[in-house]
């Protein structure tokens, strides 16, 4: 069968088992959208305080709820208790006559003793307040469903509710009166009011309230404290693991607990000298490659030129000495930017600083490169300052070698562009070199590494990856910059800003 009936169908993309997985694994490790945050200190307090917050309001919740609860069922049942003693006491009363009765009752009103907290109610078979303790509501009929409840029934009834005069909290409980055969005469009433039970409760829960938001405090203190142990240490490494990615190889970090971090920061510890180890013994190698191979290419190079002085040579023979010089020249330039480069590494790369006319070294380096630019058949568009720049201080040398490198790279990577344009400005601070081609430009993917050592990029242009890195640093020790960017409309610009002081 043939790898096409094998393909799917209509063009149908099928993503490989490895990257499925991956993708899979990607979107499953971002977890729920709220709680996506940058940081491993706001996660964590968001997450352990709005786990505790939640616990501790569902906790006074359900305390509040309970204590509601239990005290208006502690009241209730008090309530009930005295109903039913009282009753108990005037069933004696009721076989007698009814004005013993009525007697008996108003005493026993008019002396209760409880009538700071309750009021004592006595009513008819018509459900109307005969004779109260408090003497407010004797006459008036209450509105709430325990007095016909109590007379319907014939058994003791609760109510609680609002007063519709007052608007107070009142809890009520009525229990019927009966003679010997049955009948009830009256109904006797219980009323309290729930304002200090309510007073009572809400003491307690903001008293609960208090402890919860201390223990909140508590938990806050500690998980800062807990977090600040794990952030600071991450904190050290991740700044140490960026210089680390930045070449500054060999650092080493504090331990400073003995934990899964502190083993961490030990592999690290161990991985930057384990670099440090490598990167000297590279560069220790590349010096060493780079000087064995100046004596050769000196001969090659002397030698070449030397047999192309020979009218004898001719044809393919003179074409293939030409290209043996060139290529030679190219080695010899190649072994040049290895030797400043393992310079830099081992920190015998210095700068003779002295004055640099900006104006006539830009000026020299682009007559220095004028036969190649003629030979590629590239116009070169020079834009001079509008007034003198005076001297600043630097390396004539190193400076030329940077303006130098960049016009290669602007002859070797935009020549089809047919155009370069160099700017020379300056303000009050700095000084301004801009070199621009009209090429492809560079990818934007590589266009942030092109300025690392020994990378090379995608394009097809033959180089040691160096050259950008070594014009690099010699920049940033004149304290200056150098920008590489795509240039609107194509191409690649360059700009190098030196200070003037």
């Amino acid at each position: 069968m043939s790898n096409e009936q094998n393909a799917p169908a209509s063009g149908a993309a099928v993503p490989a088992a490895g990257e499925g997985r991956a993708r899979e694994k990607k979107a499953g490790s971002k977890g729920p959208r709220f709680l996506r945050f940058h940081s491993i200190r706001t996660r964590g307090m968001v997450v352990g305080t709005g786990m505790m917050f939640l616990a501790v309001v569902l906790a006074l919740a359900a305390y509040s709820l309970s204590l509601r609860a239990s005290t208006l069922s502690a009241a209730r049942a008090s309530l009930q208790a005295k109903a039913e003693t009282a009753s108990v006491f005037f069933s004696g009363y009721i076989n007698r006559t009814y004005a013993e009765y009525f007697q008996s009752a108003y005493s026993y009103a008019e002396n209760f003793e409880a009538k700071d907290s309750l009021e004592l109610q006595f009513l008819n078979p018509m459900g109307v307040v005969q004779i109260s303790s408090s003497g407010i509501s004797a006459g008036t009929v209450p509105s709430s469903y325990d007095v016909r409840t109590a007379l319907q029934s014939g058994k003791i009834s609760f109510w609680q509710g609002r007063s519709s005069a007052t608007g107070e909290r009142l809890m009520a409980v009525s229990a019927p009166l009966s003679s010997a055969d049955g009948t009830i005469i009256g109904v006797m009433r219980y009323i309290t009011s729930l304002t200090l039970i309510d007073r009572v409760i809400n003491r307690s829960v903001l008293t609960a309230v208090a402890m919860g938001l201390a223990v909140l405090a508590v938990v806050i203190i500690s998980n800062l404290y807990f977090l600040r142990t794990i952030t600071e240490p991450i904190a050290s490494l991740t700044a140490m693991a960026r210089r680390i990615a930045e070449g500054s190889y060999g650092t080493h970090v504090e331990k400073v607990h003995d934990d899964e971090i502190g083993e961490l920061t030990d592999t690290i510890n161990d991985m930057s000298q384990k670099l440090s180890v490598a990167e000297r013994v590279q560069t220790e190698f590349i010096s060493s490659v780079s000087h064995e191979l100046r004596t050769p290419l000196t001969a090659i190079t002397g030698w070449s030129e030397t047999i192309a002085y020979d009218p004898a040579i001719q044809g393919d023979s003179r074409r293939g000495l030409e290209i043996i010089t060139r290529e030679a020249g190219r080695l010899t330039k190649m072994v040049e930017e290895l030797l400043e480069f393992t310079r830099i590494q081992d920190g015998r790369f210095t700068l003779h600083v002295s004055t640099v006319d900006v104006g006539g070294m830009v000026e020299d380096c682009m007559f220095t490169y004028s036969e190649l630019f003629r030979h590629q058949g590239l116009k070169v568009a020079y834009m001079p300052p509008e007034e003198d720049i005076p001297p600043i201080p630097g390396d004539p040398e190193r400076l030329s070698q940077v303006v130098l490198n960049v016009l290669d790279n602007a002859c070797k990577y935009g020549k089809n562009g047919k155009r370069i344009d160099v700017d020379l400005r300056a303000d009050e601070e700095n000084v301004y070199i801009s070199i621009r081609d009209y090429g492809p430009g560079i990818p934007p993917a590589e266009l942030p590494m092109v300025k690392k050592k020994f990378f090379k990029g995608s394009s097809k242009e033959r180089g040691s990856g160096i050259g950008l890195a070594v014009c690099d640093e010699i920049v940033a020790r004149h304290n200056g910059r150098l920008d590489i960017r795509n240039a609107e409309g194509g191409g690649v610009r360059v700009t190098i800003t030196l200070p003037k002081k």
